[in-house]
């Protein structure tokens, strides 16, 4: 019942609360990003991810990096990772500020406050697992059970695992848990990594 009638109202109305208070920080943040890069590059990142049903979308993030990054790459991965950050990019990162145009996914019924993260388009190996757990039938989430148990420093494997999780155990208190735990995590940087081990 709450997955079908409850989620997806309730998201709805949070992102529409949401928004209306955060607008004057969204404002301040891109100008921020046009001042550091003289006006040049958009403020706003956008990247091709998996959503419900393994349908394709483009999630909205504000830009941390220079224009020059490799696409398609989680910046976990990269070598030299502080090469391609920029400085207004590494508070955002820090405070997880970069996630906030991801309301706008919300809105536009491609995410929801809490599921899964989305997966990007070519990581063949995490969506098959999500495949093997139920956890590509949901929405994904702009935090999740995963991002709470340790984000990046997560494998894939144990990734999926709290995916599939989630899934059979999704319901408005838990929920609302994840939204805890991930509050007191942006405060910690708990399982941010940024480059290779």
């Amino acid at each position: 019942m709450y997955r079908r009638w409850i989620k997806r109202p309730l998201d709805l109305m949070v992102a529409m609360i949401v928004l209306l208070c955060i607008w004057p920080i969204l404002v301040a943040i891109a100008l921020c990003i046009v001042i550091e890069s003289c006006g040049r590059g958009s403020v706003l990142f956008k990247q091709r991810r998996i959503g419900k049903d393994k349908e394709e979308f483009y999630i909205y993030k504000f830009r941390t990096m220079k224009s020059d990054t490799p696409k398609d790459i989680p910046t976990h991965l990269l070598k030299n990772p502080d090469a391609f950050i920029t400085r207004v990019g590494k508070f955002l990162r820090r405070t997880s500020l970069d996630e906030l145009p991801q309301i706008f996914n919300i809105l536009k019924g491609e995410m929801s406050f809490v599921g899964p993260r989305p997966a990007l388009w070519n990581q063949y190996d995490l969506i098959a697992l999500r495949d093997k757990n139920g956890a590509n039938r949901v929405m994904p989430g702009l935090t999740g059970l995963a991002q709470v148990k340790g984000r990046d420093e997560l494998p894939i494997g144990i990734k999926a695992a709290y995916d599939g999780r989630y899934v059979r155990r999704m319901g408005l208190a838990f929920d609302c848990f994840i939204v805890v735990l991930t509050v007191k995590g942006v405060f910690t940087a708990h399982g941010i990594r940024e480059g290779e081990k």
